[in-house]
Parts: structure tokens; C-alpha cells; sequence
């Protein structure tokens, strides 16, 4: 299976970035990985509605001009679909037979723009609590790393 996690900016923390890099490395054996970031631009002066829109939709222009053809993508949004580790699990057995190539788009700290909401096939949510945007990035690894293990009868700590 290919999938790839499209996220708006870098990892600043330590802490953060060798977490996604240790189940970056977890997942790698279950699945061809790729993580691609695009830039984050700076939160607005003034937070208005017209200029937390502005960086959405630049910042979700970047990540549209990462995607594929072919490629099903997935957003992460709070209003999203809320999923069990097992849901999940199920979601990517059937993207895998039949051969999808999964894109998982994660937005910056103001979130996704309409465009790529509306590009996506669906919308996940990781919970009804808000987290910043990098932590969202590496509970995402973790899930699909719990879902592949799911999926293959492994044991997963609980």
C-alpha cells in the first residue's frame, strides 16, 4: 500500500519530529510511506475571517499541488468523521484491496481551506479535543501504524 501524509509546515519540536520519525520507520514495513510538507505561512496580525481564510487557501493550494492523480485523499478536519482504532484499521484494509493510493492531508494551525475539504474523498477527525497541529501529525502515524497492526493480527501495546 502507498500512502502519503501531506502536512502544512515543519516539525519544530524535538519531541515531535522523532516521534514521527519512529513510526514513520514502524509503518515503513507495512507500507510504502512518504512524508511531504509544504510551507506554513504565518498566523495572521489580525485574526479576521478574511485573512484566516487567505492562508487556508494558500496554504491549501500548496497541498493540492501535492497531490496525485489517482490518489484518495483523506483530510483531517474536527468536524470530520470520528473513527475506532478497529474503523480505522477497516478503512485502510479496504483502500488496500483495492490498490488505492491513500493521501492524508493535515493543515497548518488555522486548518484546511475549503478546497481541500472539498477535494477530499472523506474527512477524519482525531478527536473532539484540539490539538496543535504537529501533535495531530503524529497521532496520525500512530494510528495508522495501531491500524496496520490491527489488520495483520499483530499484538499493539493497549
Amino acid at each position: 500500500m502507498k500512502l502519503r501524509i501531506l502536512a502544512v509546515g515543519k516539525l519544530k519540536e524535538e519531541y515531535l519530529r522523532a516521534g514521527a520519525e519512529d513510526y514513520a520507520a514502524r509503518i515503513r514495513p507495512y507500507a510504502q510511506l512518504e512524508l511531504v510538507e509544504v510551507p506554513g505561512l504565518p498566523d495572521p496580525v489580525r485574526a479576521t475571517s478574511a485573512a484566516i481564510i487567505k492562508v487556508q487557501t494558500e496554504e491549501g493550494s500548496a497541498l493540492l499541488h501535492r497531490v496525485t492523480p489517482g490518489e484518495v485523499l483523506i483530510a483531517l478536519d474536527p468536524r470530520g468523521q470520528a473513527l475506532t482504532s478497529e474503523g480505522l484499521a477497516e478503512m485502510l484494509a479496504a483502500h488496500e484491496s483495492l490498490g488505492s493510493r491513500l493521501a492524508f492531508a493535515v493543515g497548518g494551525a488555522l486548518g484546511l481551506s475549503r478546497d481541500v475539504l472539498s477535494r477530499a474523498v472523506s474527512s477524519l477527525s482525531l478527536s473532539a479535543m484540539t490539538f496543535p497541529h504537529g501533535l495531530a501529525r503524529l497521532i496520525l502515524l500512530e494510528q495508522l501504524y495501531r491500524a496496520f497492526k490491527i489488520n495483520r493480527g499483530e499484538p499493539y501495546h493497549k
